[in-house]
């Protein structure tokens, strides 16, 4: 087992930085970790992106990023945040620049006072003698407009110039570091270097946030414990270009889970390569899943649900599980809304007697479905104790009437 991840005491207090707010979404400080997301539309297609944008904050991402990348991107920045408003979707946007970024926030000033706060890369903020001025003239508008700034360093565009100086650094060492800790290093000077130029140019500390990406689980674990050891920034935590499907669920919730239960990290998104046609909303689940799972966070009532063995010889438990998870997420809307704590609801679908009994007393609320051989009746059990047993062609619906039943109970507004 790893020595430094705590056992028996719960998930490791929050990195104590000063509280960063984004709009009305507070990092850090003692503050809950935040889910956010990123667009894939054009951003000039106002139509689109707030869709996109109202379909992510939906699923439950706080903060989403949007790109700003041309002069009608930035034009659209106002109409996609009035478009926002009137379809009562408050979530804070998040302008990504990249290279051009001070010119398009100077000819635009709706487009920098719509955005609730500006992530710049120092590796393409500009290049040559340019980088210093264009770099200024960012920070400088973000002061202007009061607006955070996450500075993201990312390692498919470090730049070049930190990194020749720290090879150079490292020849001259009398034992040289490898060429992937001069990489690491690289990244966190980048950001650390980048945000104490900020606030010498006038951004205060609280408005700064870090992040410092690349798409390597234990490099990205390094990197953000060096980060957090040497600053006290809000951090944002995301292992870039994931992957696509189980490969990337399972890289990014590896590489999070190690550093958010060492009380790094403030904010997360989960950046999953999208099937063709497939939801972008899927990232928020995993990214939300992940928190859950790790007891930082409640999003939605929790279904513990059997895998299936040979004794299960019926896909119905599967498919009540399946209809269980899909029911309390559809209700969670409604119910964040009349019933506050429902989402720390825990739920059970088991499969057999082996240990569906012990599995639905350990839940708020469980059912026992028979296996091979067994009476063909499901017993239900309530907050640890035998409430009744469902019989016959609508198990589902009588189970899913006593989960909905439930909740209007024990979570009503007092």
């Amino acid at each position: 087992m790893h020595a430094d991840i705590p056992t028996d005491a719960g998930p490791a207090p929050r990195h104590p930085t000063r509280q960063v707010r984004i709009g009305t979404v507070a990092l850090g400080g003692g503050a809950p970790v935040v889910v956010q997301s990123m667009t894939n539309t054009d951003t000039a297609d106002v139509k689109a992106t707030a869709q996109q944008v109202a379909a992510l904050w939906r699923a439950g991402s706080e903060l989403v990023r949007i790109t700003v990348n041309t002069p009608e991107a930035a034009a659209a920045v106002p109409r996609i945040r009035e478009r926002l408003d009137m379809q009562g979707v408050p979530v804070p946007l998040i302008g990504d620049f990249h290279y051009n970024g001070h010119q398009l926030l100077a000819g635009e000033p709706a487009c920098a006072e719509a955005l609730a706060k500006y992530r710049i890369n120092p590796g393409n903020v500009g290049f040559g003698k340019k980088k210093d001025a264009q770099f200024a003239q960012l920070i400088e508008l973000a002061c202007r407009h009061g607006k955070p700034v996450r500075i993201g360093a990312n390692w498919g565009s470090l730049d070049q110039a930190l990194a020749a100086r720290l090879m150079d650094e490292n020849a001259r060492r009398a034992q040289p570091w490898e060429a992937g800790q001069v990489l690491r290093e690289a990244l966190i000077r980048s950001a650390l270097e980048s945000a104490a130029r900020a606030e010498e140019l006038g951004l205060p500390r609280e408005r700064i946030v870090l992040s410092a990406k690349v798409s390597g689980v234990q490099e990205l674990i390094a990197v953000y414990r060096e980060l957090a050891r040497r600053g006290d920034y809000a951090l944002h935590l995301g292992l870039t270009e994931a992957g696509i499907g189980s490969k990337g669920i399972v890289a990014s919730s590896a590489a999070l889970a190690v550093l958010l239960q060492e009380g790094i990290g403030d904010t997360i998104r989960v950046s999953l390569t999208p099937a063709p046609g497939e939801s972008r909303t899927q990232e928020v689940v995993v990214a939300q899943e992940l928190l859950q799972s790790l007891g930082l966070r409640a999003f939605t009532p929790m279904v513990t649900a059997c895998p299936g063995c040979g004794r299960t010889t019926s896909t119905f438990f599967q498919e009540l599980a399946q209809r269980v998870q899909a029911h309390v997420r559809a209700k969670m809307p409604e119910w964040k809304q009349q019933y506050p704590g429902a989402e720390t609801l825990t739920l059970a679908v088991m499969g057999c007697v082996v240990n569906g009994p012990g599995e639905s007393r350990h839940a708020h609320i469980g059912i026992s479905l028979p296996g091979t051989g067994e009476a063909p009746a499901a017993p239900v059990f309530i907050d640890g104790e035998k409430a009744t047993t469902l019989r016959g062609e609508r198990i589902a619906e009588e189970f899913l009437g006593i989960i909905d039943g439930y909740v209007a109970r024990r979570f009503a507004r007092r």
